[in-house]
Protein backbone atom coordinates (compact mmCIF):
# COMPACT_ATOMS: atom_id res chain seq x y z
CA UNK A 1 0.00 0.00 0.00
CA UNK A 2 1.57 3.42 0.87
CA UNK A 3 4.84 4.36 0.93
CA UNK A 4 5.61 4.42 4.48
CA UNK A 5 7.60 6.92 5.00
CA UNK A 6 9.60 8.61 8.73
CA UNK A 7 6.91 10.57 10.19
CA UNK A 8 7.12 13.41 12.23
CA UNK A 9 5.56 14.34 15.13
CA UNK A 10 2.28 16.07 14.93
CA UNK A 11 1.71 19.18 16.77
CA UNK A 12 -2.25 18.69 17.37
CA UNK A 13 -3.72 17.98 20.65
CA UNK A 14 -6.36 15.30 21.60
CA UNK A 15 -6.40 11.53 20.88
CA UNK A 16 -8.60 9.05 19.34
CA UNK A 17 -9.55 6.95 23.28
CA UNK A 18 -7.88 6.77 26.46
CA UNK A 19 -4.61 7.01 26.89
CA UNK A 20 -3.49 4.41 29.21
CA UNK A 21 0.12 4.38 31.54
CA UNK A 22 2.66 2.43 30.73
CA UNK A 23 2.38 -1.22 32.07
CA UNK A 24 4.80 -3.52 33.36
CA UNK A 25 4.97 -7.18 33.38
CA UNK A 26 4.01 -6.81 37.02
CA UNK A 27 0.63 -5.29 36.07
CA UNK A 28 1.10 -1.51 36.21
CA UNK A 29 -26.95 46.74 3.20
CA UNK A 30 -24.83 49.48 2.18
CA UNK A 31 -21.10 48.03 2.09
CA UNK A 32 -21.11 45.43 4.40
CA UNK A 33 -19.13 42.80 5.79
CA UNK A 34 -20.58 39.30 7.27
CA UNK A 35 -19.49 35.53 7.42
CA UNK A 36 -20.48 33.56 5.11
CA UNK A 37 -22.85 30.66 6.38
CA UNK A 38 -21.19 28.15 3.73
CA UNK A 39 -17.67 28.99 3.96
CA UNK A 40 -14.70 26.67 4.17
CA UNK A 41 -13.50 24.41 7.33
CA UNK A 42 -10.56 24.83 9.37
CA UNK A 43 -9.05 22.71 12.11
CA UNK A 44 -7.16 24.50 14.64
CA UNK A 45 -5.42 23.62 18.28
CA UNK A 46 -7.64 20.51 17.68
CA UNK A 47 -10.46 22.36 16.02
CA UNK A 48 -11.45 25.53 15.68
CA UNK A 49 -14.28 27.20 13.83
CA UNK A 50 -12.67 29.12 10.84
CA UNK A 51 -15.95 31.99 10.62
CA UNK A 52 -15.00 31.88 6.62
CA UNK A 53 -13.42 34.94 4.21
CA UNK A 54 -15.12 37.69 4.96
CA UNK A 55 -17.55 38.79 1.73
CA UNK A 56 -17.80 42.54 0.82
CA UNK A 57 -20.71 43.64 -0.52
CA UNK A 58 -21.71 46.97 -2.07
CA UNK A 59 -25.48 47.47 -3.42
CA UNK A 60 -26.44 49.83 -6.03
CA UNK A 61 -30.08 50.25 -7.79
CA UNK A 62 -29.01 50.05 -11.45
CA UNK A 63 -30.47 48.16 -14.30
CA UNK A 64 -28.22 45.37 -16.48
CA UNK A 65 -28.15 47.58 -18.63
CA UNK A 66 -25.09 48.34 -19.88
CA UNK A 67 -23.17 44.88 -18.39
CA UNK A 68 -21.08 43.54 -21.11
CA UNK A 69 -21.21 39.83 -20.20
CA UNK A 70 -18.18 37.54 -22.07
CA UNK A 71 -19.13 34.34 -24.02
CA UNK A 72 -19.60 31.34 -21.17
CA UNK A 73 -17.34 29.11 -22.82
CA UNK A 74 -17.71 26.53 -19.45
CA UNK A 75 -19.84 23.97 -21.10
CA UNK A 76 -22.39 22.31 -18.82
CA UNK A 77 -21.00 18.67 -19.52
CA UNK A 78 -17.55 20.04 -17.99
CA UNK A 79 -19.30 20.66 -14.55
CA UNK A 80 -22.38 18.54 -14.39
CA UNK A 81 -20.72 15.92 -12.64
CA UNK A 82 -19.19 18.11 -9.83
CA UNK A 83 -22.01 17.15 -6.35
CA UNK A 84 -22.62 20.68 -4.77
CA UNK A 85 -22.97 22.54 -8.59
CA UNK A 86 -25.63 19.41 -8.61
CA UNK A 87 -27.03 21.18 -5.01
CA UNK A 88 -27.84 24.18 -7.35
CA UNK A 89 -30.84 25.48 -8.69
CA UNK A 90 -30.54 25.93 -12.97
CA UNK A 91 -29.99 29.91 -12.57
CA UNK A 92 -27.41 29.19 -10.14
CA UNK A 93 -25.64 26.68 -12.38
CA UNK A 94 -25.09 29.16 -14.81
CA UNK A 95 -23.36 31.42 -11.89
CA UNK A 96 -21.62 28.48 -10.97
CA UNK A 97 -20.22 28.38 -14.98
CA UNK A 98 -19.44 31.92 -14.57
CA UNK A 99 -17.32 32.01 -11.85
CA UNK A 100 -15.45 29.22 -13.01
CA UNK A 101 -14.25 30.72 -15.83
CA UNK A 102 -13.65 33.88 -14.23
CA UNK A 103 -11.24 32.39 -11.92
CA UNK A 104 -9.60 29.90 -14.14
CA UNK A 105 -8.41 32.85 -15.96
CA UNK A 106 -7.79 34.95 -12.96
CA UNK A 107 -10.06 37.98 -13.87
CA UNK A 108 -10.06 40.80 -11.32
CA UNK A 109 -13.80 41.13 -11.85
CA UNK A 110 -16.52 38.55 -13.16
CA UNK A 111 -19.82 39.53 -13.71
CA UNK A 112 -22.15 36.92 -13.09
CA UNK A 113 -25.89 36.87 -13.70
CA UNK A 114 -27.22 37.11 -9.82
CA UNK A 115 -29.04 40.11 -8.68
CA UNK A 116 -30.12 41.94 -5.45
CA UNK A 117 -31.69 39.24 -3.76
CA UNK A 118 -29.54 36.13 -5.04
CA UNK A 119 -26.53 34.58 -3.17
CA UNK A 120 -23.38 34.28 -5.29
CA UNK A 121 -21.54 33.63 -2.49
CA UNK A 122 -23.09 30.81 -1.59
CA UNK A 123 -22.75 29.06 -5.62
CA UNK A 124 -18.48 30.47 -4.75
CA UNK A 125 -18.26 28.33 -1.71
CA UNK A 126 -19.63 25.25 -3.78
CA UNK A 127 -17.55 26.15 -6.66
CA UNK A 128 -14.49 25.72 -4.42
CA UNK A 129 -15.78 22.77 -2.46
CA UNK A 130 -16.28 20.88 -5.84
CA UNK A 131 -12.97 22.04 -6.93
CA UNK A 132 -9.45 20.98 -4.84
CA UNK A 133 -7.48 22.27 -7.82
CA UNK A 134 -8.23 26.18 -7.37
CA UNK A 135 -5.34 26.11 -4.89
CA UNK A 136 -5.16 30.19 -6.27
CA UNK A 137 -8.61 31.25 -4.69
CA UNK A 138 -8.17 32.14 -0.94
CA UNK A 139 -12.26 32.01 -0.53
CA UNK A 140 -12.75 35.61 -0.08
CA UNK A 141 -14.30 37.95 -2.09
CA UNK A 142 -15.63 41.47 -2.70
CA UNK A 143 -19.04 41.72 -4.40
CA UNK A 144 -20.93 45.15 -6.34
CA UNK A 145 -24.67 44.25 -6.40
CA UNK A 146 -27.38 45.48 -9.03
CA UNK A 147 -31.04 44.34 -9.44
CA UNK A 148 -30.03 41.91 -11.61
CA UNK A 149 -26.18 41.12 -12.05
CA UNK A 150 -23.40 41.32 -9.91
CA UNK A 151 -19.87 42.22 -10.26
CA UNK A 152 -17.91 39.44 -8.56
CA UNK A 153 -14.05 39.97 -7.00
CA UNK A 154 -12.76 36.96 -5.93
CA UNK A 155 -9.76 36.63 -4.03
CA UNK A 156 -6.78 35.05 -5.57
CA UNK A 157 -3.48 33.47 -3.40
CA UNK A 158 -0.55 34.18 -5.77
CA UNK A 159 0.03 35.69 -8.83
CA UNK A 160 -0.29 34.20 -12.34
CA UNK A 161 3.56 33.82 -12.58
CA UNK A 162 3.63 32.27 -9.24
CA UNK A 163 0.36 29.84 -9.82
CA UNK A 164 2.06 28.80 -12.40
CA UNK A 165 5.51 27.83 -10.48
CA UNK A 166 2.94 26.07 -8.08
CA UNK A 167 0.85 24.30 -10.62
CA UNK A 168 4.22 22.62 -11.81
CA UNK A 169 5.24 21.54 -7.80
CA UNK A 170 1.49 20.16 -7.72
CA UNK A 171 1.96 17.80 -10.21
CA UNK A 172 5.22 16.58 -9.42
CA UNK A 173 4.23 15.88 -5.93
CA UNK A 174 0.85 14.21 -7.21
CA UNK A 175 2.84 12.28 -9.79
CA UNK A 176 5.35 11.42 -7.17
CA UNK A 177 2.29 9.59 -4.99
CA UNK A 178 0.19 8.22 -7.17
CA UNK A 179 3.40 6.49 -9.06
CA UNK A 180 3.28 3.93 -6.05
CA UNK A 181 -0.39 2.65 -7.16
CA UNK A 182 -0.81 -0.23 -8.70
CA UNK A 183 -1.99 -0.36 -11.96
CA UNK A 184 -4.35 -3.13 -11.49
CA UNK A 185 -5.15 -1.97 -7.99
CA UNK A 186 -9.22 -1.79 -7.13
CA UNK A 187 -10.93 0.90 -6.04
CA UNK A 188 -10.98 0.17 -2.09
CA UNK A 189 -7.10 0.05 -2.86
CA UNK A 190 -6.60 3.60 -4.50
CA UNK A 191 -8.88 4.69 -1.78
CA UNK A 192 -6.47 3.21 1.30
CA UNK A 193 -3.42 4.22 -0.69
CA UNK A 194 -4.58 7.56 -1.16
CA UNK A 195 -6.01 7.50 2.73
CA UNK A 196 -1.84 6.53 3.97
CA UNK A 197 -0.09 8.30 1.70
CA UNK A 198 -1.42 11.29 3.02
CA UNK A 199 -1.42 10.31 6.69
CA UNK A 200 2.37 9.31 6.40
CA UNK A 201 3.28 12.18 4.62
CA UNK A 202 1.82 15.36 6.02
CA UNK A 203 1.60 17.15 9.38
CA UNK A 204 -1.04 19.44 11.01
CA UNK A 205 0.18 22.58 11.58
CA UNK A 206 -2.54 25.14 11.84
CA UNK A 207 0.07 28.07 10.95
CA UNK A 208 1.16 26.35 7.81
CA UNK A 209 0.97 28.63 4.63
CA UNK A 210 -2.11 27.71 2.74
CA UNK A 211 -3.48 25.88 4.52
CA UNK A 212 -7.09 25.70 2.77
CA UNK A 213 -5.76 24.34 -0.02
CA UNK A 214 -3.89 21.38 -1.66
CA UNK A 215 -0.77 23.23 -2.23
CA UNK A 216 0.00 22.83 1.45
CA UNK A 217 -0.89 19.31 1.36
CA UNK A 218 1.04 18.23 -1.59
CA UNK A 219 3.97 20.13 -1.29
CA UNK A 220 4.48 21.81 1.74
CA UNK A 221 3.23 18.81 3.61
CA UNK A 222 1.99 21.08 6.15
CA UNK A 223 -1.35 21.63 6.40
CA UNK A 224 -5.00 21.50 8.18
CA UNK A 225 -8.27 19.35 7.89
CA UNK A 226 -9.56 21.51 4.51
CA UNK A 227 -6.06 20.70 2.68
CA UNK A 228 -5.75 17.26 3.87
CA UNK A 229 -9.49 17.11 2.68
CA UNK A 230 -8.86 18.85 -0.54
CA UNK A 231 -5.77 16.90 -1.40
CA UNK A 232 -7.58 13.36 -1.16
CA UNK A 233 -10.17 14.83 -3.21
CA UNK A 234 -7.71 15.81 -5.78
CA UNK A 235 -5.49 12.65 -5.83
CA UNK A 236 -8.74 10.71 -5.71
CA UNK A 237 -9.94 12.67 -8.25
CA UNK A 238 -6.80 11.57 -10.33
CA UNK A 239 -7.51 8.14 -9.98
CA UNK A 240 -10.73 8.26 -10.93
CA UNK A 241 -13.02 8.27 -7.69
CA UNK A 242 -15.92 10.17 -6.98
CA UNK A 243 -14.74 12.25 -3.64
CA UNK A 244 -17.14 14.59 -2.25
CA UNK A 245 -15.46 17.31 0.22
CA UNK A 246 -17.77 17.33 3.19
CA UNK A 247 -18.28 20.44 5.86
CA UNK A 248 -19.55 20.36 9.49
CA UNK A 249 -18.40 20.19 12.66
CA UNK A 250 -16.66 17.72 15.68
CA UNK A 251 -19.03 17.96 18.34
CA UNK A 252 -17.33 20.22 21.32
CA UNK A 253 -14.55 21.00 19.35
CA UNK A 254 -15.42 23.67 16.20
CA UNK A 255 -16.04 23.41 12.22
CA UNK A 256 -13.98 20.54 10.32
CA UNK A 257 -13.77 19.00 6.72
CA UNK A 258 -13.52 15.55 5.33
CA UNK A 259 -14.59 13.49 2.57
CA UNK A 260 -17.26 10.71 1.63
CA UNK A 261 -15.76 8.34 -1.48
CA UNK A 262 -17.84 6.36 -4.44
CA UNK A 263 -16.23 2.72 -4.19
CA UNK A 264 -17.97 0.06 -6.23
CA UNK A 265 -21.34 1.96 -6.39
CA UNK A 266 -21.57 2.58 -2.67
CA UNK A 267 -20.67 5.87 -0.35
CA UNK A 268 -18.45 5.78 2.21
CA UNK A 269 -17.12 8.27 4.95
CA UNK A 270 -13.25 8.95 4.95
CA UNK A 271 -11.43 11.52 7.39
CA UNK A 272 -8.02 11.68 6.71
CA UNK A 273 -7.03 14.35 9.42
CA UNK A 274 -8.51 11.83 12.10
CA UNK A 275 -6.69 8.78 10.06
CA UNK A 276 -3.56 10.21 12.03
CA UNK A 277 -3.94 9.49 15.74
CA UNK A 278 -1.85 11.77 17.92
CA UNK A 279 0.16 9.81 21.29
CA UNK A 280 1.21 11.41 23.94
CA UNK A 281 3.53 10.23 26.44
CA UNK A 282 3.03 7.16 29.08
CA UNK A 283 3.22 8.46 32.33
CA UNK A 284 6.75 7.08 32.61
CA UNK A 285 7.87 9.42 30.33
CA UNK A 286 8.28 7.32 27.36
CA UNK A 287 6.70 8.08 24.36
CA UNK A 288 4.51 5.90 22.34
CA UNK A 289 4.81 5.34 18.48
CA UNK A 290 3.81 8.09 15.80
CA UNK A 291 3.99 5.96 12.65
CA UNK A 292 0.65 4.89 13.62
CA UNK A 293 -2.97 5.25 11.37
CA UNK A 294 -6.27 5.00 13.11
CA UNK A 295 -8.45 3.35 10.47
CA UNK A 296 -11.94 4.20 11.83
CA UNK A 297 -12.23 6.95 9.93
CA UNK A 298 -11.46 5.13 6.34
CA UNK A 299 -14.65 3.89 4.42
CA UNK A 300 -16.82 4.16 7.80
CA UNK A 301 -20.57 4.61 7.87
CA UNK A 302 -23.03 7.51 8.50
CA UNK A 303 -23.43 6.07 11.90
CA UNK A 304 -19.57 5.48 12.79
CA UNK A 305 -18.57 8.85 11.82
CA UNK A 306 -21.51 10.24 13.57
CA UNK A 307 -19.94 9.80 16.96
CA UNK A 308 -17.65 12.82 16.79
CA UNK A 309 -18.90 14.60 13.12
CA UNK A 310 -22.10 16.52 12.41
CA UNK A 311 -22.29 17.01 8.77
CA UNK A 312 -23.71 20.30 7.33
CA UNK A 313 -27.57 19.27 6.99
CA UNK A 314 -28.09 22.41 4.50
CA UNK A 315 -25.95 19.72 1.86
CA UNK A 316 -28.02 16.86 0.72
CA UNK A 317 -24.59 14.33 0.85
CA UNK A 318 -24.99 10.59 0.18
CA UNK A 319 -26.21 7.99 2.69
CA UNK A 320 -23.24 5.88 3.68
CA UNK A 321 -25.15 2.72 5.26
CA UNK A 322 -22.23 -0.09 3.49
CA UNK A 323 -20.05 -1.72 6.62
CA UNK A 324 -18.55 -3.98 3.94
CA UNK A 325 -15.38 -1.92 3.61
CA UNK A 326 -14.81 -1.77 7.24
CA UNK A 327 -10.51 -2.08 7.87
CA UNK A 328 -11.15 -4.36 10.92
CA UNK A 329 -13.43 -6.95 9.70
CA UNK A 330 -11.04 -6.70 6.42
CA UNK A 331 -8.01 -7.51 8.68
CA UNK A 332 -9.24 -9.80 10.88
CA UNK A 333 -9.28 -7.69 13.42
CA UNK A 334 -13.23 -7.43 13.87
CA UNK A 335 -14.95 -9.21 16.92
CA UNK A 336 -19.05 -9.68 17.63
CA UNK A 337 -18.18 -11.70 21.00
CA UNK A 338 -15.78 -11.58 23.97
CA UNK A 339 -13.47 -15.01 23.53
CA UNK A 340 -10.82 -14.37 25.48
CA UNK A 341 -8.57 -18.05 24.02
CA UNK A 342 -9.07 -16.44 20.61
CA UNK A 343 -7.73 -12.74 21.54
CA UNK A 344 -4.64 -14.52 23.60
CA UNK A 345 -4.06 -16.18 20.31
CA UNK A 346 -4.44 -13.55 18.03
CA UNK A 347 -1.80 -11.16 20.43
CA UNK A 348 0.62 -13.69 20.89
CA UNK A 349 0.84 -14.00 17.10
CA UNK A 350 1.48 -10.44 17.24
CA UNK A 351 4.20 -10.74 19.25
CA UNK A 352 6.18 -14.12 17.72
CA UNK A 353 6.11 -12.37 14.26
CA UNK A 354 7.27 -9.29 16.10
CA UNK A 355 4.31 -6.87 14.65
CA UNK A 356 4.67 -3.16 17.13
CA UNK A 357 1.45 -3.65 18.27
CA UNK A 358 -2.37 -5.81 18.72
CA UNK A 359 -5.05 -3.97 17.71
CA UNK A 360 -8.68 -5.30 18.58
CA UNK A 361 -12.46 -3.99 17.57
CA UNK A 362 -15.54 -4.86 18.84
CA UNK A 363 -18.94 -4.66 17.67
CA UNK A 364 -20.94 -3.17 20.40
CA UNK A 365 -20.25 -1.22 23.32
CA UNK A 366 -21.33 -4.42 25.55
CA UNK A 367 -18.97 -6.74 24.11
CA UNK A 368 -15.94 -3.55 23.94
CA UNK A 369 -16.67 -3.50 28.04
CA UNK A 370 -16.70 -7.22 28.87
CA UNK A 371 -13.32 -7.36 26.22
CA UNK A 372 -11.84 -4.33 27.80
CA UNK A 373 -11.88 -5.30 31.55
CA UNK A 374 -10.88 -8.85 30.87
CA UNK A 375 -7.75 -7.50 28.63
CA UNK A 376 -6.23 -5.21 30.62
CA UNK A 377 -6.50 -7.54 34.20
CA UNK A 378 -5.95 -10.76 32.19
CA UNK A 379 -4.94 -11.25 28.61
CA UNK A 380 -2.32 -8.27 28.48
CA UNK A 381 -0.38 -9.10 31.67
CA UNK A 382 -0.50 -13.38 29.91
CA UNK A 383 0.31 -11.77 26.82
CA UNK A 384 3.79 -10.38 28.00
CA UNK A 385 4.59 -13.32 29.83
CA UNK A 386 4.40 -14.87 26.73
CA UNK A 387 6.80 -12.32 24.74
CA UNK A 388 9.37 -12.44 27.53
CA UNK A 389 9.74 -15.94 27.06
CA UNK A 390 9.89 -16.14 23.32
CA UNK A 391 12.32 -13.19 23.62
CA UNK A 392 14.06 -13.84 26.76
CA UNK A 393 13.82 -10.85 28.32
CA UNK A 394 13.25 -10.64 32.13
CA UNK A 395 11.12 -7.88 32.03
CA UNK A 396 8.63 -6.59 29.49
CA UNK A 397 6.71 -3.23 28.77
CA UNK A 398 3.47 -2.25 27.07
CA UNK A 399 1.57 0.57 26.96
CA UNK A 400 -2.35 0.12 26.04
CA UNK A 401 -4.79 2.45 24.17
CA UNK A 402 -8.64 2.08 25.34
CA UNK A 403 -11.12 3.84 22.71
CA UNK A 404 -14.06 4.00 24.50
CA UNK A 405 -15.43 5.82 21.48
CA UNK A 406 -14.78 3.12 19.03
CA UNK A 407 -15.33 0.15 20.78
CA UNK A 408 -11.37 -0.50 20.64
CA UNK A 409 -8.14 -1.73 22.07
CA UNK A 410 -5.01 -1.35 21.31
CA UNK A 411 -1.37 -2.85 22.50
CA UNK A 412 1.97 -1.81 22.03
CA UNK A 413 4.66 -4.37 22.41
CA UNK A 414 8.21 -3.16 23.88
CA UNK A 415 10.62 -5.56 22.28
CA UNK A 416 13.79 -4.22 24.65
Amino acid sequence: MADRRRRRRRKRTGAAGCLCALALLTGVGALAAYAVPWAGAELGGMLKRAAGKAVEETVNAVSEQGADFPELTVTIEEVEGDFYYQQLAEEEQTVYRELLQGVQDMEECILVHAGRDDHPEKVYEYLLYDRAELFWCDGSSKMTVYDSYTEFYPGYSCTEEIRSQRQAEIDAAAEECLSGVDAGASEYDRIRYVFEYIVNTVDYDENAPDNQNIYSALVGKRSVCAGYSRAAQYLLGRLGIRTIYVVGTVEGQGAHAWNIVSCGGKYYQMDVTFGDPVFYSAESGEKLPENVINYDYLCCTDAEIAVDHVQNSEVRYPACSQDDLNYYRLEGMYYDAYDPQLLLNAMNESIYTGEPMFVCKFSDGDVYEQARDGMVSYLFPRAAQNLAGAYGLSSVKYTYIKDDTHFKMTVFWDYE
